[in-house]
């Protein structure tokens, strides 16, 4: 399984998550909110921002037809497809300025495009890396332009089937692409937990040879947390300055506090995995005094029998281990034994 290099970061198996704040259109068309949120992003110990490539012109046509209304319970309800995508895209212009900013505060930006004069306008920023959206899945001329730049590719699998995805891998690696991730993702906004389906991440490293993660719209961290248990070697989650501020992704994007907590959390999660080792620790080696162990419970003459009245296996571990008692009972002592003594194998006969 070959690792991606973004940035010189390397990602992978037995590395660190790489972990990415989208903040798609949490900007609410204000340049200076989108650089804001390079900002806190990186202030939260997020490893890259992603921002979103379109216009609304690139992606649908301006149309009021039943075709391009947004159905029913989702939260964008009511609008057509050319609306919704006027108020989140991240206008063209800024992002040069967007690449720039990034570059000042020490954070990796890159971007999903959404055709292929997206693509074109990116490597035009010299963007190092290229991540493909669930929806875009299936568009494979997009992928086979983004594989040719020979940057990095990372895919959302968002209502792939596995022959979609298969598809899409197939359409990457033959037009060049040498450094391929793939991400579970469930294409609800926001997703209920029971629906993320993580055991999915491992499978998709098996099953195309990959390193693989989540794209995460889950409420909340334990999701993220959860799959880096499971191999994921990327988590995005869309970043925002604040759910209160309303937007076409606040409603199920997660705060500075929340992020930074987050991350905080992966890391500690990662610490725990460490290696299969039954080797004592430090301090567990320092704890063996609390095991149990054969202890003198009642005074105990020369020449005296063991007895379970007269000897327990109790803590601390001084005395004989626990897997001795059969041995010692019955035995006599050599000399006088005092209550509270350790029971050694030099005091029996």
């Amino acid at each position: 399984m070959r690792h991606l290099h973004i940035h010189g970061r390397e990602i992978g198996p037995g590395k660190p998550a790489y972990i990415i704040a989208e903040t798609s259109a949490n900007h609410n068309q204000s340049l200076a909110s989108a650089l804001e949120l390079i900002t806190l992003a990186k202030e939260c110990g997020a490893d890259a921002v992603k921002i979103q490539t379109y216009t609304p012109d690139t992606i649908t046509i301006d149309c009021d037809n039943e075709c391009f209304r947004i159905g029913k319970g989702t939260l964008w309800e009511g609008k057509n497809l050319y609306q919704l995508y006027g108020e989140a895209y991240t206008p063209w212009k800024w992002h040069a300025e967007l690449f720039a900013h990034a570059r000042n505060v020490g954070i990796t930006l890159f971007s999903s495009p959404f055709d292929e004069t997206a693509v074109d306008l990116l490597e035009k920023l010299n963007a190092p890396a290229y991540k493909i959206a669930s929806f875009e899945l299936v568009h494979l001329p997009l992928i086979r332009r983004a594989a040719r730049t020979g940057k990095p590719l990372i895919m959302s699998t968002g209502m792939g089937s596995l022959e979609e995805i298969a598809q899409a891998v197939a359409a990457a690696r033959e037009a060049g692409c040498k450094e391929l991730a793939l991400l579970k993702c469930t294409s609800a906004y926001p997703a209920p937990p029971e629906e993320a389906n993580l055991r999915t991440i491992p499978h998709l490293a098996e099953a195309f040879g990959v390193p693989s993660g989540l794209s995460d719209h889950t409420m909340g961290s334990a999701a993220a947390v959860a799959s880096v248990c499971l191999g994921g070697c990327i988590i995005e989650k869309h970043f925002t300055q604040s759910r209160a501020v309303p937007g076409p992704d606040s409603a199920f994007s997660m705060e500075p506090a929340e992020f930074k907590a987050m991350v905080a959390d992966v890391r500690a999660a990662e610490k725990a995995l460490g290696r299969v080792s039954y080797n004592l620790t430090e301090k567990e080696k320092a704890s063996r005094v609390f095991r149990r162990s054969i202890f003198v419970v009642k005074d105990i003459p020369d020449g005296g029998e063991i007895t379970p009245e007269n000897v327990r296996i109790i803590r601390p571990s001084h005395g004989l281990a626990p897997q001795h008692w059969e041995s010692v009972l019955g035995r006599k002592t050599r000399k006088e034994l005092r209550r509270g003594e350790p029971l050694l194998w030099e005091a029996l006969q």
